[in-house]
């Protein structure tokens, strides 16, 4: 389960194919220092994001994949 707490690089290895997604909300910086230190929450303050919104997006995502 992906929480607003894990940082972009944690997500990053649960499911690589999650970059897209991430990618929607600004976060482009998979190999920068930010990723594996920023938290989603931090990444989508700092891109007027709704970290909330994000993280269903990405559940709903890990879930429709396990269950597919």
């Amino acid at each position: 389960m992906i929480t607003k707490e894990m940082s972009i690089g944690q997500v990053m290895e649960i499911d690589r194919t999650m970059a897209p997604i991430l990618m929607e909300y600004g976060m482009h910086c998979f190999g920068c220092p930010f990723s594996q230190m920023e938290s989603l929450e931090m990444g989508c303050a700092a891109h007027g994001q709704d970290v909330n919104e994000l993280v269903d997006k990405l559940n709903d995502y890990l879930n429709k994949k396990v269950e597919g």
